[in-house]
């Protein structure tokens, strides 16, 4: 992935080719009093490399008496991948973690056979007006690790790489881009990245991954000829350079990597290859035999 001329055919003409194969708007949901844009998955893009959700918290103003409040919650066979923006979240697990995750660090937890969590707003921001914006996403497990040990990680923002350069700086979450490599522990070839570009930068997104996307978090973009406003994602056609033209300046969310190793079934926060694995994982949350996660104990979401 470059910002300059690539040796590969790159899609810049209006007309020459169409290098967006999909656009996906998305769908306004509520999670613990907080209002998020929900883009993956959809019917028409399940998933996106290992991608299968990813969802826009904020920018919002939480009132000091309206406290972020994500009860705990179970998941197997993904990854969750929290990257704030501004604010805080404190993440409390079943394995005994408590970590609150800040802007620039990654908080990376495998629910593999399975996890609960819970996410809230930090007691010492508490009763008092707060700010948050950030992205989630999970990405699916490859089927040989879905029923690993569950664990967690977490990456202060001095270990996430920086790519810098003339009118951009790009933050490399997870995954590989521009010869650096992110010390978040992968399961498969894996693009994530954030990217702040200036007015007037033009970047290419080479086909170093076979899947990928690109989601305008801020700003707007030019793309074979046409402009794409924040709030889209832009699937891109594969096997081609793409580039893509900051007018006015913006910011990027890069996301893709290897296609999974087949479909995957969803119910609420499960991930299988194997249907019969949610329906077990369902019968588990509802008969209480997910263990609780400490200090967080006396709540819960029911199963839907």
């Amino acid at each position: 992935m470059s910002w300059s001329a690539a040796t590969d055919p790159i899609c810049t003409e209006p007309g020459a080719c169409d290098p967006v194969d999909l656009v996906i708007s998305p769908i306004e949901h509520d999670i613990g009093g907080l209002s998020v844009r929900r883009v993956l998955p959809t019917k028409e893009a399940p998933a996106v490399g290992p991608f299968v959700f990813f969802d826009q918290m904020g920018p919002a103003t939480l009132a000091a008496d309206s406290p972020l409040s994500v009860r705990p919650h179970p998941h197997i066979g993904l990854s969750t991948l929290t990257w704030m923006i501004e604010g805080s979240i404190m993440h409390r697990d079943s394995l005994g973690y408590a970590q609150e995750i800040v802007p620039g660090a990654v908080n990376w937890m495998t629910a593999g056979s399975g996890v609960v969590h819970s996410e809230r707003t930090p007691e010492r921001l508490r009763g008092r007006e707060t700010r948050l914006y950030g992205l989630q996403v999970w990405m699916a497990l490859p089927t040989a690790y879905e029923e690993s040990a569950p664990s967690f990680q977490h990456y202060p923002a001095n270990q996430i790489p920086i790519v810098e350069g003339e009118g951009w700086r790009a933050s490399i979450v997870a995954g590989r881009a521009w010869e650096k490599t992110s010390p978040v522990t992968v399961f498969s070839p894996t693009l994530y990245a954030d990217v702040e570009a200036s007015a007037g930068a033009t970047l290419t997104i080479d086909a170093e991954h076979q899947q990928r996307a690109v989601y305008v978090l801020e700003g707007s973009v030019e793309v074979g000829g046409k402009t794409f406003d924040a709030g889209r994602m832009l699937v891109l056609r594969p096997a081609l350079s793409v580039s893509v033209r900051t007018p006015a300046g913006a910011r990027l969310i890069l996301i893709g990597g290897e296609p999974l190793d087949g479909p995957r079934h969803k119910f609420w926060n499960f991930v299988s290859s194997r249907r019969a694995r949610i329906d077990a994982a369902k019968r588990d949350w509802r008969e209480g035999r997910f263990p609780k996660v400490p200090g967080d104990e006396d709540d819960f979401i029911p199963l839907p």
